[in-house]
């Protein structure tokens, strides 16, 4: 009994840890490619379309989590008939999400084209004080008084990190397309509150309703890849008309796309076997990990300022995760009066 206990004990430690390691790179291989893919020289893919491919990924994975837990076809079908069919007020709910990520996704290329990979990794944590803005109005959720002096330290380190020397050239020979940071600025701090709002009102939504987190990224990309048409229509519906759906395409596209489609589904998987202080460990690695390629893939100049403030936003992630406030203690009022009677 013991043997089997520790065996256990250790495959869920191996777990926690492969996911860790799973998580880092996916945080930080994500940012550079698609930082790859939108400056390298060549034809250039619509960004439209690869955000539409990145949700029709989610939802054919999340189907096949869907059919191997149900057992097979015809219960599939009959769940999803269930509970997203006969539900549509249910599925308009999830709709406002949706959205919300499908304009979000969109958002980073434009930022992720007008900022360096490492500036970029660094100020999107800015998602981390949106989302504990929005989880404290929305779910009344308690910040204890170490996650606010990680809040500020953080905007701090970001505010540090947008100074640049003048003298500091705005581009090289590794990037090819003409950069606007002010622009990419916006794009991200606007992403970042949308994420955070985004996030916020999903978490309401699964804590509110039965059914699994597999079957909302379901709905989620199915509204996704509609509201992605559209987007794609508005924005790019000439070129893509002209050129066809996967001009520009390669094995780098398809791997961007790839990491953005399963980073969803994989956060599931890292919030099921590890806890906090890992996922902000994986944070922090990922960001030093950006900042050390940015420098030799992207020729990207470190600077003092740079640094400083990358440092704080780290410790921030760290300190954040680290001093969550325990949940509440569930007490069995019914157990205790029995056991008060008796």
């Amino acid at each position: 009994m013991a043997a089997a206990t520790n065996d256990q004990t250790g495959f869920q430690m191996s777990l926690k840890y492969i996911s860790l390691i799973t998580l880092t790179l996916q945080n930080a291989t994500l940012i550079l490619f698609m930082r790859y893919v939108r400056t390298r020289p060549g034809e250039m893919f619509m960004s439209t379309t690869a955000v539409i491919m990145a949700e029709s990924l989610k939802c054919l994975t999340s189907l096949a989590i869907i059919l191997f837990q149900e057992g097979g076809l015809k219960q599939l079908v009959t769940r999803l008939y269930e509970d997203i069919i006969q539900q549509p007020m249910d599925c308009l709910k999830i709709s406002i999400p949706s959205i919300v990520y499908t304009l979000q996704n969109n958002l980073l290329y434009v930022a992720i084209s007008n900022l360096d990979a490492a500036t970029f990794q660094v100020t999107y944590q800015l998602k981390i004080l949106a989302t504990a803005l929005f989880s404290v109005v929305m779910l009344n959720k308690k910040l204890s008084p170490f996650q606010w002096v990680a809040l500020v330290l953080l905007f701090i380190g970001i505010s540090i990190v947008q100074f640049k020397p003048e003298s500091q050239p705005k581009s090289t020979k590794a990037t090819q397309v003409q950069q606007n940071a002010m622009l990419g600025l916006v794009a991200v701090i606007v992403s970042c509150l949308m994420s955070g709002f985004a996030g916020v009102y999903f978490e309401k939504i699964l804590k509110g309703t039965k059914q699994s987190v597999w079957l909302r990224n379901v709905q989620l990309s199915i509204f996704g890849t509609i509201v992605g048409s559209i987007t794609m229509v508005i924005k790019e519906g000439s070129a893509v008309q002209e050129k066809g759906f996967f001009f520009g395409y390669d094995w780098a596209v398809w791997l961007a796309i790839f990491l953005q489609s399963f980073g969803g589904l994989l956060v599931a998987v890292v919030v099921k076997y590890a806890d906090n202080i890992l996922k902000g460990f994986a944070t922090s690695a990922a960001i030093i990990i950006s900042c050390i390629a940015s420098v030799y893939f992207f020729e990207f100049q470190l600077t003092i300022l740079f640094t400083v403030g990358a440092a704080l936003v780290i410790l921030s992630v760290y300190m954040y995760s680290m001093f969550a406030p325990a949940p509440p203690i569930q007490v069995d009022t019914g157990s205790k009066l029995n056991g008060a009677s008796k």
